[in-house]
């Protein structure tokens, strides 16, 4: 029966208003038009339909036969197009503004609070959701496509080449232990200074598993280990109550009652990426996102890329 009209939407919203209505002035004034506007558009309507939608009587406006007909389909149709707006504008604002950002567990949220600020200040309607999570749980992640962007670090192993890597700072490790420790006496710390003491390590160590041999290599021996965590804030806890001594960057040493030495001979320090995948598709945040991480100053210095460019290794 509708096939072939011409009829537009703003005449099937007057006829619903009117069947709800059972009169023209009160169906006028529920869409916001006159009432010759809505009586013109009604009868339109029933030119398109081909006959008669409503019958005029003393109790008020009702609905033909004609009318009684084709209401399910109206609504049909008016429902399905605001679902179809409805959907349009809820898409349009994902895509314009959505961008989830992986972060290493390890970093501390102080060290975000430059590129964050610049991001909102920029791009005041981008809608910035962070996650966080072991290294490795973030590369497998990007990998699989569940994640477009990642602030991490794998120390001692080669870039997966089907990564981009985007140096943002580079971090010294020190060793951290509550100010009575007979470690703390020292203004630096070799491998073999460790040798007898008690650990507590950090389970998401950046150096997890690359330190310990250097470590033993250097004459570190009988180190025991007698707490382990996930958490950086249960270690320092465990560390300020003079349980033993931890590894961890220096942004992380945040507790009032731990102190950090420079371990030396040799030194470790963490170089943080922010990471993509290569010829992947991005959303237009991502780019954003990687332009405000190279004008924000990690840490008091620009991004290690900056530099790098700026020095000719880019």
């Amino acid at each position: 029966m509708l096939r072939g009209t011409t009829m537009e939407m703003h005449q099937i919203r007057y006829f619903l208003a009117l069947c709800e209505e059972h009169n023209f002035t009160r169906a006028a004034q529920a869409c916001n038009v006159t009432q010759p506007s809505l009586t013109r558009a009604i009868h339109f309507l029933e030119e398109e339909l081909g006959g008669a939608l409503f019958h005029r009587e003393r109790t008020g406006t009702q609905l033909s036969e004609l009318g009684r007909t084709v209401r399910p389909y109206l609504e049909e149709v008016y429902a399905k197009a605001q679902a179809a707006q409805a959907q349009a504008r809820a898409f349009g604002r994902q895509r314009r503004t959505r961008l989830t950002l992986g972060v290493m567990c390890t970093i501390q949220p102080d060290a975000l609070v430059g590129l964050i600020g610049g991001l909102r200040s920029r791009h005041p309607d981008l809608e910035l959701d962070i996650v966080d999570a072991s290294a490795g749980a973030l590369e497998e992640r990007l990998l699989a496509g569940s994640l477009e962007v990642a602030l991490y670090c794998l120390p001692g192993r080669e870039p997966d080449p089907r990564l981009h890597l985007l140096p943002l700072f580079r971090e010294p490790m020190v060793i951290a232990v509550e100010p009575g420790h007979p470690l703390a006496a020292l203004a630096a710390i070799r491998p073999q200074d460790l040798s007898g003491q008690h650990y507590v390590q950090r389970l998401n160590c950046e150096f997890r598993g690359v330190a310990g041999p250097i470590w033993e290599a250097q004459g570190c021996k009988d180190c025991e280990t007698i707490y382990r965590s996930e958490r950086d804030d249960w270690i320092l806890a465990m560390i300020a109550s003079g349980l033993g001594f931890g590894f961890m960057p220096r942004s992380c040493v945040t507790h009032p009652g731990v102190v950090a030495r420079p371990l030396v001979e040799p030194d470790f320090s963490r170089e943080v990426n922010l990471v993509t995948v290569r010829g992947r598709p991005h959303a237009p945040a991502v780019g954003a996102l990687l332009r405000e991480a190279m004008r924000t100053e990690w840490f008091g210095a620009p991004a290690l890329a900056t530099e790098r460019v700026r020095g000719g290794e880019g």
